[in-house]
């Protein structure tokens, strides 16, 4: 099964992935809208004193909130070097970013975020092979390249990725996706860039780790090759993968106040950094939404009396056998209206079936490490 997260939506395929990205508008109306967010971006830039180091064989490369809502780090593509801040995406397996030919249906250029010059790098490589993608408000159109790219001193030349030429994506704060999913995850059936750096001996260990803060730009981080003790603290709890080949894992249950509210005969979640959100089936999210107080007036997200986070108890999810808590003061967001919506949102993809995904709202709250040499996550409260 193809799976794609990204800003909370996920999209089930056999052949063609489909990424339904209306919620990006969405969560752009909560934050008060285009202007406000562009504004930050522009008052908030990149710094490039905050690059990756390596130690021991291990890569660190910073994150950037932006405003809660994602989490973005610059790679370079090409020869000479062209930067892009992508999402770092456990949802799916490509590296996408869009060429500098890219044209949406109307013949304008693509969204307004960096673009790849191909004919300004030496490496450059076209294939002949092309991919089609449907997501719910338009096509995205492209072909296979390869080139080398780099993310902070990890360099993988050759490296296969998709050059999209036709989108109709929304106006997103983000150049591209960089997918870190198995490879029969890929809609392209390229090699991702993990297993080929992998491959090729780059990593002491086949791991790579998040460590995502809340209300604060800098500090978050993924790294590559082994796991910095310092970002969490006890012991990681490994949780051994439902379906090798795909981020799931056993949930036992959801409770508050010790009372199961949903996935009582247990369930699978994905676990994804695409996604800011936490997505269940439509009967199952609409009753947490009672149990919090959470109304939609009219249309989504789900609001709750911000006054409600010193009232409302923890919202824990068992996974395999652990408690792994979420106190209001994190499953509730406050945006620049101080008004304050849950996280809890339908998965659209499947509205029926008690699949969960959970995105940075609980992994902002716990460490998380993928290791691929022995199909498992680990899970540790991060600091």
């Amino acid at each position: 099964m193809k799976w794609l997260v990204l800003l909370g939506l996920v999209a089930f395929s056999e052949c063609i992935v489909k990424i339904p990205l209306r919620r990006v508008k969405t969560m752009r109306n909560t934050l008060s809208g285009k202007k406000m967010l562009n504004s930050f971006l522009k008052e908030h830039a990149y710094r490039l004193s905050q690059i990756s180091f390596r130690a021991s064989n291990l890569t660190i490369n910073p994150l950037r909130n932006i405003m809660d809502m994602l989490y973005v780090g610059k790679i370079t593509i090409g020869t000479p070097p062209q930067e892009f801040q992508v999402v770092f995406n456990t949802g799916s397996s490509d590296l996408l970013v869009p060429s500098i030919n890219c044209l949406s249906p109307t013949k304008r250029p693509c969204s307004k975020q960096d673009k790849f010059k191909h004919h300004q790098s030496s490496t450059f490589r076209f294939t002949n092979d092309t991919f089609r993608i449907y997501f719910g408000s338009g096509t995205m159109r492209g072909v296979v390249a390869h080139d080398t790219v780099r993310i902070g001193d990890l360099v993988s030349t050759d490296q296969p990725f998709g050059l999209i030429f036709l989108e109709t994506w929304l106006d997103i704060p983000f150049d591209g996706i960089l997918g870190l999913n198995y490879p029969n995850i890929s809609f392209s059936g390229a090699i991702p860039i993990f297993d080929k750096l992998k491959n090729e001996g780059a990593f002491s260990e086949p791991v790579f780790a998040f460590y995502l803060n809340k209300d604060k730009q800098e500090g978050s981080v993924v790294m590559f090759g082994g796991v910095d003790h310092r970002y969490y603290k006890g012991e990681l709890n490994w949780v051994p993968l439902i379906h090798p080949g795909e981020w799931s894992v056993p949930l036992d249950r959801i409770s508050m106040r010790r009372k199961v509210i949903a996935c009582s005969g247990g369930c699978e979640a994905l676990v994804g950094t695409g996604t800011a959100l936490i997505l269940g089936p439509r009967t199952v999210v609409e009753n947490i939404q009672k149990h919090i107080g959470g109304h939609a007036p009219g249309s989504l997200p789900y609001f709750v009396s911000c006054s409600a986070v010193y009232a409302l108890p923890s919202i824990v999810f068992t996974i395999n056998g652990i408690n792994y808590p979420v106190p209001p003061q994190a499953y509730l967001v406050k945006d620049s209206r101080d008004q304050c919506y849950s996280p809890f949102q339908v998965n659209r993809a499947n509205p029926s079936a008690e699949t969960w995904i959970l995105g940075d709202i609980f992994l902002r709250r716990y460490f998380s490490v993928f290791d691929r040499g022995n199909d498992r996550i680990g899970l540790a409260r991060a600091v």
